[in-house]
């Protein structure tokens, strides 16, 4: 009777050895599994890309984010414009991914930001154009050279009489200090890209809001993207020293003869990684820069 008890109690403790052993495993299996699902939602959790700058890059970056959203649909792709010169301000500070960049990385901004590794990445290629209300273009002022541009940006020249149009007032339009149109304008006109334009009447921010200028006036000349031209505001043919008419369209940007032309370019904080760096080779592959061939000169 003993004996049996005995034997009895060893089952039992083997019985509950088992028990233990079989929930340990179930435990472990379990944790196991919890993990492995952490894990899985961590890489389906939303990523977030922040674009700012250049509102002349800003449409091909913008239909770029929505191409690249349908193979990737949980990347939210966040863009702004403001200009270069934001763009590169927010990338440098760490508020945005990418900046938007239509000029080069000025000195200044290199020395105002020491820590940052420019990494510029070009996508495509562009023409900064010497636009003119439609009503003086139709009025015969359809070539400008270098020199009369210049005349016009420093108030020396005031009136579309003077360089062969009609009677009319020029109403000469600026941009803002920091747009990269601008830099490469007045790079090429004035020799500075800083440089003062003594003559213009109105400042104006974004392309759109240029564009909207010159289309509802009789008499304005400024600056834009090569896009932005339209049947109200027309781009003008430079005439060079050597008497060579150089049109702005996107086959002289292309062989490299029309004289204000730039890159429009990506600029990251160092080598970009992860999902960044999958839109920006999505931007150069040849699915990008079908994009960018729409508007602009792609770079292959």
């Amino acid at each position: 009777m003993k004996r049996g008890l005995n034997e009895q109690l060893t089952m039992n403790g083997g019985y509950n050895m088992i028990k233990k052993v079989i929930s340990g495993l179930l435990i472990s299996l379990l944790i196991g599994l919890f993990l492995i699902s952490a894990c899985k939602r961590r890489t389906e959790e939303k990523k977030v890309i922040n674009i700012v700058g250049s509102t002349t890059i800003l449409p091909v970056a913008t239909k770029g984010a929505e191409e690249f959203k349908k193979i990737h649909p949980r990347v939210d792709i966040l863009i702004s414009g403001g200009g270069s010169g934001v763009g590169v301000r927010y990338m440098a500070t760490n508020m945005a991914d990418i900046g938007m960049v239509s000029r080069h990385i000025s000195k200044e901004e290199k020395e105002n930001f020491p820590d940052v590794d420019f990494n510029v990445i070009p996508i495509g290629r562009d023409a900064v154009t010497c636009v003119i209300s439609s009503e003086i273009y139709n009025a015969g002022v359809k070539i400008l050279s270098l020199n009369d541009i210049r005349s016009i940006y420093s108030g020396e020249v005031t009136n579309w009489q003077g360089i062969g149009g009609p009677d009319k007032d020029i109403l000469v339009i600026d941009k803002e200090s920091h747009r990269g149109t601008r830099h490469v304008f007045m790079e090429v006109i004035f020799g500075d890209p800083m440089a003062i334009a003594k003559g213009a009447k109105i400042v104006t921010g974004s392309n759109n809001e240029e564009q909207t200028a010159i289309a509802q006036s009789d008499c304005a000349i400024g600056m834009l993207s090569n896009a932005w031209m339209n049947e109200d505001v027309k781009g003008v043919g430079i005439k060079m020293e050597d008497g060579n008419i150089i049109e702005p369209t996107l086959e002289n940007v292309k062989k490299g003869t029309y004289p204000i032309a730039r890159d429009l370019t990506f600029v990251t904080n160092g080598k970009p990684t992860g999902i960044v760096k999958e839109f920006i080779d999505f931007m150069v592959g040849p699915e990008g820069q079908k994009i960018v061939s729409e508007e602009y000169v792609p770079i292959i």
